[in-house]
Order: C-alpha cells, then structure tokens, then sequence
C-alpha cells in the first residue's frame, strides 16, 4: 500500500478519530466503547460482534501501534462527532480524510457537491478538500 495515497492517509488518521470521540464523549472508556458499538448497531453502520471494553477504544486510539481501527468504529465515531454541540473538526490532514472516507461511506451520495452541502456548517470548509479526495477515490474504485 502506497504511504501517501489518499487510504494511507485515512488509515493513519482513523486512530485520532477515535481519540476525539474518547476525548469528547461523554464517560469513561468503558461506557465509551458501549456507546460507540449499541450506536453501530442501531445505526446500521456495522457488526461490531462484541462490544469492545475501554481498554481496546484507548488501543485503538493509539496513533503509535500499527492496528486500524475497525471500520465501524471509525464509522460510527464520525456520526456521533458530527452530531455534538461541541463542533469538533479534524486535526490534521490525515484524520480530515479518515473523517471524509467515514462521511461518504456513512451515507450515499449523488455527487461530491452533495456530500459537502450535506456537512455540518463547521466542516464544509475543514473537510472540503479531503471530501474531494475521498469522492475521487471512491469513484476510482467502482468498475464500469
């Protein structure tokens, strides 16, 4: 896997994802994780299988170990950020594609102007160009 493609990006920026929802959520890790995987499963945003505990959602959210994240987590953490009155936006360029790779995955869109009218106010400008870049790698990986 090339290290500066737009998944690698997504890839290195998924643990800090997390790590918001940890440093914003509400509760301790525990509680956390179980919100997080009930969130999944009522949303239809994946199976998490077992709930996680505290400890594996503090691992995950480790940007120094080589472990993704799981694709609902991430998923399901973007759509509980997007929803907080606190307005959190990505950190960096990588966990700005982990959040638009989440946003375009999350929901189905008609087009890359769509899915950038459809964010929140305070990330259309932070996410714009990350949108962009998911939107053509997305498009990329469709066959015809």
């Amino acid at each position: 896997m090339p290290h500066h493609g737009f998944f690698a990006k997504v890839c290195r920026g998924m643990p800090a994802l997390i790590g918001q929802w940890l440093a914003l959520g509400r509760g301790d890790p525990d509680r956390l994780a179980l919100i997080l995987a009930e969130t999944a499963r009522v949303a239809g945003l994946g199976d998490p299988g077992e709930t996680p505990d505290g400890a594996t959602l503090e691992c995950w959210a480790a940007a120094d170990n080589d472990e993704i994240p799981p694709h609902w987590a991430v998923r399901t953490a973007l759509f509980l950020l997007v929803q907080m009155p606190a307005r959190p936006t990505p950190g960096d360029e990588p966990e700005a594609c982990a959040w638009a790779y989440c946003w375009l995955r999350n929901r189905a869109f008609d087009s890359r102007d769509a899915a950038v009218d459809a964010l929140p106010e305070h990330l259309r400008q932070p996410l714009a160009a990350a949108v962009t870049a998911a939107w053509v790698d997305r498009q990329g990986l469709r066959l015809v």
